[in-house]
């Protein structure tokens, strides 16, 4: 409600609502607290993969009579691009809370400090029951473009000089990367369908206890008679665990900038273009504090959770500048 742009009507898209008290809690203060106008012109679309989740958000929503004619759930996924129909030329607001965490990613390996990595794919045994690790050539296009976003910001060093590779030979160690080539593939599509919108993503900045090797490798855990026990091997998860990966808000950024267009113009060295991102990562806890109401939250004894808890997670602010063309 601080930086809308209250001059067209406020057009609100969530990703991964979940059950919809986000988008019930925005309609109720917006129905509370803004002009009647701005409630009355209002659309809020919720983005959903899961058909039981879509029907859930829509009881939800719909405990306020006056909300359901401006809120529908678009049953379908939110990286196909066809989806999204006719590019939206107005202002608009995406909203995703705990979705970059689920998001599909991609490892990568090295056998060493100076050799080229290489794609990991998974093949099943025909002799085993167990799974596998195949590595291949760079092939993938999306893997390629989040090692082209890391790579830009290597210092100008030459990483494959004599020493560098002398010493990878005397001790070589291997290298694991994972990738969010599911938040590159969702950040392409969503600044194609929407050029003007408004991002806010929330999302765990890192998780304790992470037994899977490699750079950004996720926690991998199942719940058994109410106990949680955590895999150090995500080949040994056959179906029955859930995967979370801790968000690179950096490498995030970095993304968000690349699929808007502007990082992508660095590699020219005469471009003078500034960026078409203004953004900013805050803790939860500054995030609830200059945008929240944490005197309602605040116990007897000092303790506020909305303050005090989700320590491991961030808020990821991104709005168009006036360089979108």
């Amino acid at each position: 409600m601080r930086t809308a742009n209250l001059s067209v009507p406020l057009k609100i898209y969530e990703i991964g609502g979940g059950s919809g008290t986000c988008a019930k809690g925005i309609m109720d203060y917006i129905m509370l607290n803004a002009p009647p106008r701005v409630y009355n012109s209002m659309t809020y679309t919720s983005v959903e993969i899961s058909p039981a989740l879509a029907e859930i958000q829509k009881q939800t929503v719909g405990e306020v009579h006056g909300h359901l004619s401006k809120f529908k759930v678009e049953h379908r996924d939110a990286t196909d691009r066809s989806g999204w129909g006719d590019v939206e030329q107005q202002p608009c607001w995406v909203i995703m809370l705990e979705v970059l965490d689920n998001l599909s990613h991609d490892l990568i390996y090295s056998e060493n400090q100076v050799s080229p990595w290489m794609e990991v794919w998974v093949e099943k045994q025909l002799d085993r029951e167990g799974l596998s690790e195949l590595y291949k050539p760079l092939q993938d296009p999306l893997i390629k473009c989040c090692l082209e976003i890391l790579e830009l910001d290597k210092s100008n060093t030459n990483q494959s000089s004599a020493v560098s590779k002398a010493w990878s030979k005397l001790f070589p160690k291997p290298r694991r990367c994972w990738l969010p080539t599911g938040c590159m593939k969702l950040l392409e599509v969503l600044h194609a369908a929407l050029p003007k919108m408004s991002l806010i993503a929330s999302d765990f900045s890192y998780l304790p206890d992470v037994k899977i090797p490699g750079e950004r490798a996720p926690l991998v855990s199942t719940k058994k008679d109410g106990y949680s026990s955590d895999y150090s091997n995500y080949l040994d998860a056959k179906g029955e665990a859930d995967i979370f990966f801790a968000t690179d808000f950096w490498l995030l950024e970095r993304i968000d900038h690349y699929c808007s267009g502007w990082l992508k113009l660095q590699k020219d060295k005469s471009s003078t273009q500034g960026k078409k991102r203004r953004t900013i990562t805050l803790d939860t806890s500054s995030f609830m504090e200059e945008f929240g109401l944490p005197s309602k939250t605040r116990t007897k004894d000092g303790y506020n959770p909305l303050l005090d808890d989700f320590k491991n997670t961030k808020f990821y602010l991104s709005v168009p500048t006036h360089n979108i063309k």
